[in-house]
């Protein structure tokens, strides 16, 4: 049998990993053996430009006068306070990318806001990059809303929602707030509390059709699935949140 070739060398890093994200050596050791803070930096040389001149003699009147024109124009309005003038940006705003653990029928774990330690049924991604998320709020309490992904941890529970049409006027829009007329403050200090504004029945009537969906899927994905849907995540002490499986 012919000896076999070695197999080429391709991870040549200095910093070996001894776990996913952890590496053998620490920032600063990391540093200080490649050492890159040995290297001396030059400034290259300055490329010099001709400043432009000032102003700039233009002829004038009919009798073969000139008269010198400032080649920049001073601006003709000066606030009377400074104001800072925002930098200009190229970031273009778009859609942040899906994480892959994130596909229709997820349930996922609030981590932040008014439902946080609440699990949710992630729907659809709308078009700003948020997810659409719901409850159902029959089971926990969490109406139809966004959330940014950032704020959820993604669950292997998952609901199967072939069987569910989620309505495409579920977008931006639809959570928009309605502008209310601005009262003075006198008249929202002697205003009665309970003449609050009402949900829109078109919204309620919404939420009720979804719930009824979602609650039929979940029943066929198990038993107990409702009630993990109703149950809260929280931790208590001892608990390692890097060693869970969720």
């Amino acid at each position: 049998m012919s000896a076999q070739a070695p197999k080429p060398v391709t991870d040549l890093t200095r910093n070996a990993k001894i776990s996913a994200h952890v590496g053998r050596m620490g920032r600063a050791r990391a540093y200080q053996k490649k050492g890159s803070y040995k290297r001396k930096y030059e400034p290259s040389a300055k490329k010099e430009q001709e400043a432009a001149p000032a102003s700039s003699s233009k002829p004038f009147g009919k009798k073969g006068g000139s008269r010198n024109v400032p080649t920049e124009k001073a601006s003709r309005f000066y606030p009377a306070e400074d104001v800072r003038t925002p930098k200009a940006s190229r970031k273009s705003i778009r859609a942040a990318r899906l994480r892959p653990s994130i596909t229709p029928g997820t349930v996922l774990i609030l981590v932040a806001g008014r439902f946080a330690g609440k699990r949710v049924v992630f729907l659809k991604q709308l078009p700003s990059g948020l997810l659409l998320v719901t409850g159902p709020f029959k089971v926990n309490g969490v109406p139809v809303r966004r959330v940014n992904q950032a704020y959820v941890i993604a669950t292997s529970t998952k609901l199967d929602l072939a069987s569910v049409q989620v309505d495409s006027k579920f977008d931006d829009a639809y959570f928009k707030a309605d502008k209310k007329p601005k009262v003075k403050a006198e008249a929202s200090f002697f205003a009665d509390p309970a003449n609050k504004a009402a949900h829109p029945e078109s919204k309620v009537a919404d939420q009720k059709s979804l719930d009824k969906d979602i609650i039929a899927a979940a029943k066929k994905a198990g038993p107990l699935t409702l009630k993990y849907l109703a149950s809260t995540f929280s931790l208590s002490n001892g608990d390692r949140p890097h060693a869970m499986r969720f």
